[in-house]
């Protein structure tokens, strides 16, 4: 494999063609392509080749062999002497030493019994006994431990010997790797309304179907390595071949990810190898009563802000382990792919702390960076899609380094996406800091758009870092106290929770349809799960009441949460049918910011978003490259959503060959159903509410002449415009075509899909908000448009 890899960048040039700011830094993309090379080279020469060193699982720690005997191995090189004790010889420390190699590894072989049976049964309790130079007697879990348990009111975890007789067997094909990546992020312990730690089980049978039906085709699932304390969020892994075992036991967890396969549905471990916790007694830490084995010595080896140890990439060792930590989780359970956790800590040596990260290509150049770390990415992607070319890589990554998702061979990392982090940032600092008629849509397009050319990202308007204690979901901040008390379709909608809604829905699509290659949500953030997320501690007096997720919520026909929850699952399955997240980066027509109008086209989609607070518009001039026919294919407005109705969604709209902001074609929208019916809705709720919509009302008549006049016409143009426009009408309304569209307050307002001729009539559209609320006291049975 290595002999088909030169010491040089094989394709640089092709990345330097597509950023060419880069070729200062050529020297760079050599030597860590150099580094990278040598690590394979040594594989492939030293150690029978990458198949072979990845697979170390199979000897280290303890195994069983085909005739019954047990081969154990450990790499201890701080070790005066290794033994092994347990259940099997009634806890005698010193009757089973280890024989020691080369390089710091010891080994022992335990024979088969007379009768052929394993001297260690399954199920039984091991220890790794280490006397260190010192002479101090420790007494450790192997770092390959594969399972592991803490029992009743103990502090430290026990290991386990997992060699059930009858293990548990895949039933479904692995399902091909998604074109469009709709992720949901996951925590089995939380997935339960029930104050307790839920199970794989639970998940398996109660959330793999709710995914399925909101239309995610992955689950990204945290927490699963094994982690001593819950509320680090599985964030300071302790065993890293062992499945938590808060869960259930390992093959629950086997069955679940066989349960989401036959559904369709990718399965990716949130998988940290950027650090790992400072446990002794059941973790990785002075396992060999050394401070160096696995991880650099002194302060070095220890992360000032997550107060943890950082592993030693130059280690031979290390990358044997963690390399074959990758290859495990992928051949013993089945997952799919990884999302790298904290990758801006692994690739500087100031691990990001007190770094702004301004974009300057210096700040990811130079000896700041930890070209270690760096070529074990490399080597890390290299290995999975080599080994598995299904396989999905996701990085973590703040600092923005260029080429982190373009190939090995182009000098990259190599991975297939990167969490597009600055977005859910944006979002809350929007909503913290400016009134709605402040938002600034180029800022909005912009950092929607703020990607590097050739790399794949995954959008997210919030994950689980705004669900924490301490921070606030986009639901919570838009809405706030009032989820407790107005979330009820039986109380009158006011108008905090109509805003928090109609924003909450217009979030969400225009970061799912402009801000990436994939999308990613929080599990129950798609309905505006209230409250935080908080895991039982001291501080909270080991309380499970915010470490749950009240899927029920969305399931009540009273509550306003399903309106959320449905428009999430149509806005997915909107994608599944038309892919725009592997369609090219939307072309985008306009931004205007004092209608607070953006609208783009992708995917053969036509989006259009009135974030206004207090302005409808008809007659509205929307541009567009190709001639058709549109139809809405969702609505944000729709009643089936929490909206107001205002669209007729049997309208037909005809492209006029008119250019509009720089597009070929153009199209109007008709008028709201508010006027066609010739009853504002929302009269049979409160004051303020029936004083609101004859305001609304009295925007919509002056629509045409603001439009107009806020579209900067000259005079002569103005008369044009009008007296074309005045004929258009006629001939729509001859045709029996609403031909005056008002949408509503800051309305997510039209998604078209365009309809060559050739084509069947296909429909396009979305949403508004801060509007009346009467099609939410009687819901209207219609069929769905998707």
């Amino acid at each position: 494999m290595a002999a088909l890899l030169g010491p040089l960048v094989p394709e640089l040039q092709r990345l330097l063609e597509k950023d060419p700011y880069l070729a200062p830094f050529e020297q760079d993309f050599q030597r860590r392509y150099g580094v990278f090379h040598h690590i394979l080279k040594s594989v492939e020469e030293s150690e029978g080749g990458l198949d072979k060193f990845t697979k170390s699982y199979l000897t280290f720690g303890v195994n069983r062999f085909v005739d019954g005997g047990i081969y154990c191995k450990e790499w201890a090189p701080g070790a005066e002497a290794v033994f092994l004790t347990g259940d099997f010889n009634n806890w005698n420390p010193f009757s089973h030493p280890y024989k020691k190699m080369d390089f710091g590894k010891w080994e022992l072989f335990i024979p088969p019994g007379p009768d052929g049976f394993s001297p260690v049964s399954h199920g039984s309790k091991l220890k790794v006994v280490i006397r260190t130079r010192s002479g101090e007697v420790l007494y450790r879990i192997s770092p390959w431990a594969r399972y592991v348990v803490r029992e009743g009111t103990n502090v430290n975890y026990d290991w386990i010997f997992w060699d059930p007789p009858n293990p548990y067997r895949r039933r479904h094909p692995v399902p091909k790797k998604p074109k469009s990546l709709r992720i949901y992020e996951s925590h089995v312990g939380i997935a339960s309304p029930e104050g307790k730690i839920a199970s794989y089980k639970n998940f398996t049978h109660n959330v793999l179907p709710k995914v399925k039906d909101l239309g995610y085709n992955c689950i990204q699932l945290m927490a699963v390595m094994e982690h001593a304390y819950y509320a680090s969020f599985g964030y300071q892994i302790t065993s890293f071949f062992a499945a938590s075992s808060r869960y259930g036991p390992p093959d629950d967890l086997k069955e679940l990810i066989d349960v989401a396969h036959s559904m369709g549905i990718t399965v990716l471990l949130d998988v940290v190898h950027s650090h790992a916790s400072k446990n002794s007694e059941d973790g990785l830490n002075n396992f060999d009563g050394t401070d160096n084995a696995f991880f650099h010595s002194g302060p070095r080896g220890v992360h000032a802000l997550w107060d943890s140890r950082l592993f030693d990439y130059a280690n031979w060792e290390v990358l044997r382990f963690l390399l074959s930590n990758l290859r495990w989780w992928i051949e013993e359970y089945a997952f799919d792919g990884f999302r790298f956790d904290g990758v801006s800590s692994m690739l500087y040596h100031h691990h990001g702390i007190g770094e702004g990260f301004s974009g300057d290509y210096s700040e990811y150049f130079g000896m700041h960076v930890d070209e270690d770390a760096l070529a074990y990415l490399m080597m890390a992607n290299y290995m999975t899609h080599f080994l598995h070319p299904e396989c999905i890589t996701v990085a973590e990554d703040v600092s923005g380094i260029p080429a982190l998702c373009c190939p090995v061979k182009e000098g990259g990392c190599g991975f297939d996406y990167r969490l597009a982090m600055a977005i859910p940032d944006k979002w809350i600092q929007i909503i913290k800091e400016l009134k709605d008629e402040d938002w600034d849509m180029g800022n909005i397009v912009f950092t929607l758009t703020n990607r590097r050319y050739g790399e794949k990202y995954i959008a997210y308007a919030e994950s689980h870092d705004q669900a924490l204690v301490g921070d606030k979901t986009l639901a919570f901040r838009l809405m706030d106290a009032e989820m407790y008390t107005c979330m009820s379709v039986l109380t009158p909608l006011t108008p905090v929770i109509d805003r928090g809604i109609q924003i909450h829905k217009m979030i969400r699509l225009i970061t799912h349809a402009l801000g990436g290659e994939g999308y990613l949500n929080f599990m129950g953030n798609e309905f505006g799960h209230p409250e935080w997320l908080d895991f039982p501690r001291k501080g909270n007096n080991e309380s499970y009441h915010y470490a749950r997720r009240q899927f029920h919520l969305a399931d009540d026909q009273l509550l306003r949460y399903r309106f959320l929850n449905d428009f999430d699952r149509d806005m997915n399955k909107l994608e599944e049918r038309f892919g725009w997240l592997s369609s090219p980066p939307a072309y985008i027509s306009e931004k205007h910011e004092s209608n607070k109008v953006i609208a783009f086209e992708r995917a053969n989609l036509l989006f259009i978003f009135n974030f206004h607070p207090s302005k409808s518009y008809a007659d509205y001039r929307v541009g567009t490259e190709n001639p058709g026919k549109f139809k809405i294919v969702l609505d944000s407005d729709a009643p089936d959503y929490g909206g107001h109705n205002r669209l007729d969604h049997n309208t037909e709209f005809f492209t006029q060959n008119y250019s509009h902001n720089s597009r070929p074609n153009s199209l109007l929208q008709p008028r709201s159903l508010n006027e066609s019916d010739g009853q504002p809705r929302g009269q049979l709720h409160t004051y303020f509410l029936e004083e609101t919509i004859k305001q609304r009302s009295s925007l919509f008549s002056a629509a045409l002449e603001t439009t107009t006049r806020n579209n900067g016409f000259k005079s002569q143009e103005r008369r044009f415009h009008l007296n074309m426009r005045k004929n258009f009408l006629m001939v729509l309304q001859s045709m029996g075509i609403h031909s005056f569209i008002t949408q509503e307050a800051a309305d997510c307002f039209l998604h078209f899909h365009m309809s060559h001729l050739q084509y069947d009539p296909l429909i396009a559209v979305a949403g508004s908000w801060a509007s009346d609320s009467s099609s939410l006291l009687k819901r209207r049975k219609k069929s769905r448009i998707l």
